[in-house]
């Protein structure tokens, strides 16, 4: 049995897993008395050990001594130099940010997962091992980086369970193999569409250029009595409230009273005051960014004669992380906030109503009937709430029974709703009548009980290359749960969960490496563009004319060899279940 080979050939899927678990905090740290001097490799009975020293020594100068050499000879120079590379690979992470995350619910799931391959000598969890010397190594001078990891193990020998790590890794590959399929199979069905369709693109306006309407921000403090005040305590607010809403009020001790909801008001400047009254749209953030991530979006459906509301979600914003890594919060978000969202959508929606229609040059200007919702991510979930899909409770236990083994990292998050209190509010809004959703986390919180029930037209947008949200089981899969007419899937070949966001102007949310965010995001923000004043302009505008440009034809016409586009109208559940069919039986009957 060849055992030494796996682990020179794996050696990244460990450090993608450590680097996964790497965000938190803890106070004063102390340097262990003793530190990892040996690495236990081990296969079932089998186990061979390699001093610390050497992969050090390897990693300087690419010195390969004795103990090294036994396991150079089952690899190849370009895996030697992958693993130099992955020694050495500093995440650009600080101590507080590192341990702050490692403390939370996630990063404890996650910190367990990695205790079954990573472990102390005397073959205990290694959760609390790890941890530290994650912490450890994030607070020395040589910073985040496996081989630093190593040397602050707080035990002489730290074992790597290869039998373990390749069950992960086969998963994993599962997991890649699924996504593959799915996505050749969208792109089939693209085809397939697209060779009955008669659709002259070059005729089609461009309407990823900015359109016709000059627009105007206003940014109103809202706040919620009836909720409770979340409070993240990092930079000072911006809002003042153009339209006659008050600050937040104060309690006579100096609290702070209700949910505080900041929106920013996109608003076209139209040509004459008796024109047809416009549609509003509503734009939701993901978890950790706030609302100028979408503002480049909010912009374009302006100067195409959209009313714009951007809503900030207080207690799952960019602030809120920074919260978390200052100390002031104990998780990024609470369970409360998967109630909370769509309680913001509602409440914005009333209260601007409110505010237009107590101001005589706004008055009669919004079609509050006819509302159109986008959300990314977290925001995504949010969108498909409103639109009529409630949480799901029974689906909830039935896919968080076994975290510490799962590579779906937003079920992390999605658990979380499981703490909720029953009864829970309808979160349906009946002014939503028609929804984007960006990377939207759906397969737990929600699953096919809860997606069938949408009734208005759906756009889902998903990324192949999507490791926080999978797109075979988050968008792809819950795509074929709709049971609504009108309703779309937009994948982006090679995109992120980050693909489509825009954080240069934002404050708080902490800035992602160019790997995270994937090819191109200018790519993905012009498509965002294009495809939702397209989907508005046809169910909100009522604008027939829109439609050709929801099609296969106009999707490949636009797309570009960065971030390939594909749009399709039909997918069914069969042809779904049989791609991941053959996908399993070719994993199943691969060579070891």
């Amino acid at each position: 049995m060849n055992l030494t080979k796996p682990a020179l050939r794996y050696p990244y899927l460990l450090w993608t897993g450590i680097l996964l678990s790497a965000f938190g905090w803890l106070g004063a740290l102390q340097k262990p008395v003793q530190a990892a001097d040996r690495v236990y490799v081990s296969y079932g009975i089998l186990e061979r050990s390699i001093p610390v020293s050497s992969l050090e020594a390897y990693a300087k100068n690419g010195t390969i001594d004795d103990d090294l050499a036994v396991y150079a000879r089952y690899g190849d120079a370009k895996q030697l130099q992958q693993l130099r590379s992955v020694l050495v690979a500093r995440a650009d992470i600080d101590l507080v940010t590192v341990s702050q995350f490692l403390y939370t619910p996630q990063g404890e799931v996650l910190l367990k997962r990695l205790g079954q391959v990573i472990q102390p000598e005397s073959r205990d969890s290694g959760f609390k091992a790890i941890r530290a010397a994650l912490i450890l190594a994030a607070a020395n001078q040589d910073g985040l980086t496996l081989l630093n990891v190593l040397r602050q193990f707080p035990t002489r020998g730290l074992r790597i369970d290869v039998e373990r790590s390749l069950e992960i890794a086969a998963a994993l590959q599962q997991l890649v193999n699924q996504a593959r399929q799915a996505t050749a199979l969208v792109l089939q069905v693209a085809q397939q569409e697209q060779a009955t369709e008669a659709i002259a693109v070059n005729q089609l306006p461009d309407i990823r250029q900015r359109g016709p309407f000059t627009w105007q921000k206003q940014t109103l403090a809202l706040v919620d009595p009836t909720r409770s005040a979340v409070l993240n305590p990092t930079t000072p607010g911006t809002a003042i409230p153009p339209l006659g809403s008050a600050l937040p009020p104060v309690s006579p001790g100096g609290a702070v009273i209700g949910r505080s909801v900041p929106v920013d008001l996109y608003l076209p400047n139209q040509v004459t005051p008796t024109s047809t009254p416009m549609p509003v749209i509503v734009i939701s953030h993901g978890l950790g960014s706030d609302r100028t991530t979408f503002a480049y979006l909010a912009i374009h459906l302006a100067s195409y004669g959209f009313a714009v509301l951007v809503p900030e979600h207080p207690g799952s914003n960019a602030a809120r992380l920074q919260a978390l890594i200052n100390g002031t919060a104990n998780e990024v978000s609470e369970p409360a906030e998967f109630v909370n969202r769509p309680l913001d959508i509602t409440f914005v929606l009333n209260q601007v109503e409110n505010l237009v229609n107590a101001t005589p040059d706004l008055r009669g200007r919004f079609n509050f009937q006819q509302v159109g919702m986008l959300g990314q991510s977290f925001g995504g979930y949010t969108a498909l709430a409103v639109a009529g899909a409630p949480i799901n409770p029974q689906q909830l236990q039935a896919s968080c029974q076994n975290l510490e083994n799962t590579l779906n990292l937003s079920l992390l998050l999605q658990c979380r709703a499981i703490d909720l209190k029953p009864p829970e509010p309808v979160l349906q809004d009946s002014r939503i009548k028609a929804v984007i959703a960006i990377n939207p986390i759906t397969s737990a919180v929600m699953g096919q009980t809860s997606i069938s029930q949408i009734k208005v037209p759906t756009m889902i947008v998903t990324g192949n290359a999507d490791t926080i949200a999978p797109a075979m089981l988050e968008q792809i899969q819950p795509f074929t749960w709709l049971t609504t007419t009108d309703r779309y899937l937009v994948m982006l070949q090679g995109g992120t969960h980050f693909s489509t966001l825009d954080s240069t102007n934002s404050r708080d949310a902490l800035p992602l490496p160019q790997e995270v965010v994937g090819p191109s995001p200018a790519t993905a923000r012009r498509y965002i563009n294009a495809l939702a004043v397209a989907f508005f302009q046809t169910y909100l505008a009522n604008n027939n004319a829109d439609r050709s440009y929801l099609s296969a034809t106009y999707s490949n016409a636009i797309s570009e060899s960065l971030l390939p586009l594909t749009l399709i109208r039909t997918l069914t559940a069969d042809q779904l279940a049989q791609g991941l069919a053959n996908t399993t039986a070719s994993v199943t009957t691969r060579s070891p």
